[in-house]
């Protein structure tokens, strides 16, 4: 057996992704996830970790030995970390199962504790359960994360962790209660990644997850996504949106139009950023504000509004930076030589606000060599593979299996993007190549196989946000037919929200007039309607 968990446990990750997390991120940012010896750890975390005590279960390595892609095969057990709540458990009760996705399962358990699981295993009577996927958290299978090592990080392989759960854990204090997929209903949740992995779970093993809810799931794999940003610019402030897109287009006719001229570093210069060596590093460090409707959420304590925040600032037809004052004879130069001249004078005083957005966001807060902090290149990183390396991990999946790299060049020409067109697959699959020495796109069809944006199955129940920039790799995506929800297979779109907003939970004294916001309310009222209705058949069976 390979045991981890003690080490894993030392080595514990600070800043786990809550979702998908943007792609690229520059080496800065991935070097957060590194896992070090010495994390702080929180009083929220602090009082969770004592609320709710870790279990684990030995689980296979390798599920599918018949496979060459997992050759060499493995015949060795790793443990797969979980917590359950039983509190309000009663016979016939079902198991609700939260899967943990790409970050540490210690990160969900605000979900047990007055989340989604807290309200369908008291709304059913059942038992609530958190369970960390392979390879993140603590239920790490492997010595090192070399690519090699890696081999065994695929959907499939977590999917089958997930069935074996359930037909072999035994809960502590409930040894003598029958839980097995037999006699008890299975039911499955997850948000993001892990919606569409709990819908897969649905179809792949019917016979042991009696129902799932994907919620913000993203079922249909997309190797270009540049369809991440159609929510910004559908939902956006139009102001916001349009400007954006005319400033990013002045950026890219200066950035490739003008390529190798002086004018490309007179922009970098402008925003303060005249030394990031590579052009498509600075044209994605300038774009952090249009990419921040992810995360905006209802839940104060998890929301950011820095979208608004940059949406008010790049529209404002006044200067709200006085500093960048300085720079408006060179900033009128950039709009004119990027093809705005006609609209100088409503552009400059916006360009100014982004160039102040850009700095107070950005550029402020290095406080050391510039590419250090926005750069993508770094080979010599990228070679780094010990056990400490976990940004190797959600990456190892996006350039195998999953894509979504978030691009501007993907963008039809007839649109102006909302980001640089030098945001491209070259530079987007850096990491892939450096990192992991694969050249060819991922597999996206592997996964989408299973249904896509089509996946149906009877008691899968899909969940969405309006807003949500995932939204287009879902069953509710803008281009595809509606459905008709049903009892057995719910569709529902949440009005004005964003990525699995029906996941948070309050507590009784946080509630307010306006929180949960109704249609979140009335959202996870419905899903516990329908759960209790799945229920009702499955007692019906005996």
């Amino acid at each position: 057996m390979v045991r981890y968990g003690a080490v894993a446990g030392l080595l514990a990750l600070i800043a786990s992704a809550q979702a998908i997390q943007k792609h690229p991120l520059p080496i800065s940012e991935l070097k957060k996830q590194i896992r070090t010896r010495d994390a702080p750890v929180s009083t929220r975390q602090a009082d969770l970790a004592a609320l709710y005590p870790e279990y684990n279960l030995s689980t296979p390595i390798d599920h599918f030995h018949n496979d060459s892609t997992y050759e060499p095969h493995s015949d060795g057990t790793f443990d797969l970390r979980y917590w359950f709540d039983a509190q309000y458990y009663k016979p016939g009760g079902p198991v609700i199962v939260l899967s943990g996705g790409e970050t540490s399962g210690a990160d969900r358990l605000p979900y047990l504790q007055k989340g989604i699981v807290y309200q369908l295993a008291k709304a059913t009577g059942g038992v609530g359960v958190i369970l960390e996927h392979r390879y993140y958290g603590t239920s790490i299978p492997v010595e090192d994360f070399s690519t090699e090592n890696l081999r065994f990080l695929t959907t499939d392989q977590a999917l089958a962790d997930t069935a074996y759960f359930a037909q072999n854990v035994k809960f502590a204090g409930m040894e003598d209660v029958d839980l097995s997929p037999e006699k008890t209903a299975w039911i499955a949740y997850g948000g993001s990644y892990a919606g569409a992995f709990v819908a897969f779970l649905r179809v792949l093993y019917p016979d042991v997850y009696y129902g799932a809810i994907s919620s913000s799931g993203v079922p249909e794999a997309i190797w270009d996504y540049w369809q991440y940003y159609e929510a910004a610019e559908v939902y956006g402030p139009p102001a916001c949106v349009e400007t954006t897109q005319k400033l990013t287009h002045i950026v890219d006719n200066i950035l490739i139009g003008k390529a190798g001229s002086d004018y490309v570093g007179q922009l970098k210069a402008a925003f303060g950023l005249p030394n990031v060596t590579y052009d498509n590093d600075f044209a994605s460090t300038i774009d952090g504000g249009i990419s921040g409707l992810q995360s905006l959420n209802w839940d104060p304590s998890q929301s950011s509004d820095s979208f608004f925040t940059y949406c008010d600032t790049v529209s404002s037809d006044s200067v709200l930076y006085p500093a960048t004052e300085a720079r408006r004879s060179s900033v009128e130069e950039l709009i004119t030589v990027g093809g705005y001249k006609d609209e100088l004078e409503t552009l400059a005083n916006r360009f100014l606000n982004y160039i102040g957005y850009v700095n107070s966001t950005s550029v402020a807060r290095c406080r050391r060599d510039q590419d250090a902090c926005f750069s993508t290149h770094d080979s010599a990183f990228y070679s780094n593979d010990d056990i400490t390396q976990s940004w190797r991990l959600w990456q190892y999946q996006v350039c195998t299996q999953w894509g979504y790299l978030q691009t501007g060049s993907g963008v039809p020409e007839d649109k102006l993007p909302l980001i640089s067109r030098t945001i491209d697959l070259e530079y987007s699959a850096l990491i892939c190549r450096d990192a992991f020495n694969l050249t060819e796109p991922a597999d996206v069809e592997y996964i989408n196989r299973l249904g896509g944006f089509n996946i149906s199955y009877p008691r899968l129940a899909f969940i969405d946000g309006e807003w949500d920039p995932w939204r287009a790799a879902g069953v509710h995506a803008l281009e595809i037919p509606k459905r008709t929800s049903t009892p057995s297979e719910p569709y529902i779109l949440i009005d004005r929200a964003v990525h699995h907003w029906d996941e948070n939970g309050l507590f009784p004294n946080e509630t307010t007039a306006d929180l949960p916001p109704e249609p979140v309310a009335d959202t996870q009222e419905q899903i516990a309607t329908f759960v209790q209705g799945w229920m009702q058949e499955f007692a019906g069976k005996y």
